[in-house]
């Protein structure tokens, strides 16, 4: 069968347009070398086409709605720390759904607002990367203590990058290996990894089998990039681990990644639940 068609993909990680590239500051002001500092997106030397087409427009909420519609996006994951996500998800509530992103290292401040973004938007979800934090924050931190804490207590899933970061900064904050602890001290969390996990990715399938509460999304990895070994524990024993995500329109367009994913090697069983199933159950949605 195959990938199948119409069955209303949920993608996780998913963004507006803009022509204006200062969304990255918090990154550039910790690169060093020369090269890095000159990139309009930080990590241009991995990416290759990166859809600066969809830039140029006056709507990018609705830029956004056109590709998921032309690819059968039904549903996107999107931040509400900005006016565009917040005014996305007043205009759009059936199709966007709100997660706010964090910086633990004001560790009140971040629990308060992540109180009050779930109270205003019903946020469903919190994001964190812990390399592009200032300064860095690893993933097993006392200061991620108390954002952990807070989304057991909302009930809410937690979304970090984990892995080699894509930016040149020191990737000792993101490396797999802390999640276990994490998961240990939280038995109640759904922790879900973003950005591969690479090249750690073994170690995450061990986790995750290991840690019922751990999951891992595909995003920031055009589908013919996707490990090999993620693929073959989402056919063995993982089907209900895999979530599907993204990367538009940051790195990756949606004719790029539904074009190439309809190559990965997952079996038919497994495609309802990483297109959907599996978001829709870690974010409530159903």
């Amino acid at each position: 069968m195959g990938m199948p068609d119409n069955i209303g993909i949920i993608d996780t990680m998913i963004g507006f347009p803009a022509g204006d590239t200062s969304r990255y500051d918090f990154i550039r002001g910790q690169l060093k070398d020369r090269e890095s500092t000159e990139f309009e997106f930080p990590v241009e030397y991995i990416f290759k086409g990166v859809p600066r087409e969809f830039n140029d427009t006056d709507d990018p909420i609705e830029t956004t709605l056109e590709q998921m519609d032309r690819f059968g996006v039904a549903m996107g994951l999107v931040g509400v720390d900005g006016d565009v996500g917040k005014e996305a998800v007043r205009r759009h509530p059936t199709r966007f759904i709100p997660q706010c992103h964090v910086d633990p290292n004001d560790v009140m401040g971040e629990v308060r607002r992540i109180k009050q973004l779930h109270k205003e938007f019903d946020v469903r979800s919190v994001g964190i990367f812990p390399a592009g934090c200032v300064p860095q924050c690893p993933i097993d931190d006392p200061k991620m203590y108390p954002i952990y804490a807070t989304c057991c207590e909302l009930d809410i899933p937690v979304f970090v990058c984990a892995g080699i970061p894509g930016p040149r900064l020191p990737f000792s904050p993101q490396h797999v290996e802390r999640i276990d602890q994490v998961m240990y001290d939280f038995p109640e969390l759904t922790f879900v990894t973003r950005h591969g996990c690479e090249p750690w990715q073994d170690l995450a399938v061990k986790l995750m089998l290991k840690w019922p509460g751990l999951h891992y999304s595909t995003s920031a990895f055009a589908p013919k990039h996707y490990p090999a070994a993620i693929i073959d524990y989402a056919n063995t024993r993982g089907a209900d681990k895999i979530i599907y995500a993204g990367y538009f329109p940051m790195g990756l367009s949606l004719e790029r990644i539904m074009t190439e994913m309809r190559r990965v090697g997952f079996n038919d069983d497994v495609w309802p639940k990483f297109l959907r199933g599996n978001a829709a159950r870690v974010l409530k949605l159903d």
